[in-house]
């Protein structure tokens, strides 16, 4: 089970991934300005506890922070000191967090990080070639103990045989476009970086296809409920750990 954290809300967008993000796609229909970033009223959740004083988030759970928003986005900055003392505080949770700023990341980290906090897992979010080689030399070299790469939406060919050297990389995980606007994703893509990943020995999974699919020349249009059940079904993931596909 995971539980979901946005401690904020709200985002700017800053490369072509963003162009027709969920986030603004929901706000718009609540008349929500995406661009206003404001803290939530579930900042402090892993703080809360229950009337019998135990944590509303139990021991041993994975949290997705901030994902109606960028954790590292400069409008956050104020707030951010007090979120890592929350994450720090709850060494029993694993906290994971994507992320499109990674030029700013360094200037955001809380003094004592060191060499990482364990209970910290990052994403780097990659959508074509261009920003894979402007994001992940910079990614490689952050201090992280687990990191990991998200080609979320993918929009184009990415070569990253290469960029995955050097053994710095848990995992690649890799989705199309959903939504009535969505850009294609072609499966061909989806190969391309599973096949990098094997060669460098790197975990890769299929989330889902996107709404618009290409697979041997043609379109398919898929259902958003289907997406990630159609993912699974092409058996394409790939664990390093047990050099197994599923």
């Amino acid at each position: 089970m995971s539980v979901i954290w946005n401690l904020w809300h709200g985002c700017i967008k800053i490369s072509e991934g963003c162009k027709n993000c969920y986030v603004f796609r929901r706000d718009a229909l609540y008349g929500i300005d995406s661009k206003k970033v404001y803290k939530t009223q579930n900042f402090n959740l892993p703080l809360k506890r229950k009337r019998d004083g135990t944590y509303k988030i139990p021991a041993g759970e994975n949290v997705w922070t901030c994902f109606t928003s960028d954790f590292f986005i400069e409008e956050a900055d104020d707030w951010r000191e007090d979120a890592w003392k929350m994450i720090k505080h709850r060494i029993d949770l694993t906290f994971t967090m994507a992320t499109k700023r990674i030029d700013r990341v360094m200037r955001c980290l809380p003094e004592d990080w060191g060499s990482g906090y364990d209970n910290v897992k990052i994403l780097c979010s990659v959508e074509n070639q261009k920003q894979a080689e402007l994001r992940l030399p910079v990614f490689k070299e952050l201090p992280f103990k687990h990191k990991s790469i998200i080609c979320e939406p993918l929009l184009g060919a990415i070569n990253l045989t290469e960029l995955l050297k050097g053994d710095w990389i848990n995992a690649v995980i890799v989705g199309g476009e959903s939504g009535e606007n969505a850009r294609v994703c072609n499966y061909d893509w989806v190969l391309e970086i599973r096949n990098a990943c094997i060669e460098n020995d790197v975990s890769f999974f299929f989330k889902q296809t996107g709404a618009l699919f290409v697979k041997d020349g043609k379109s398919h249009k898929i259902e958003r409920k289907l997406q990630s059940s159609q993912a699974r079904k092409a058996g394409i993931n790939f664990d390093s750990k047990t050099k197994k596909q599923t």
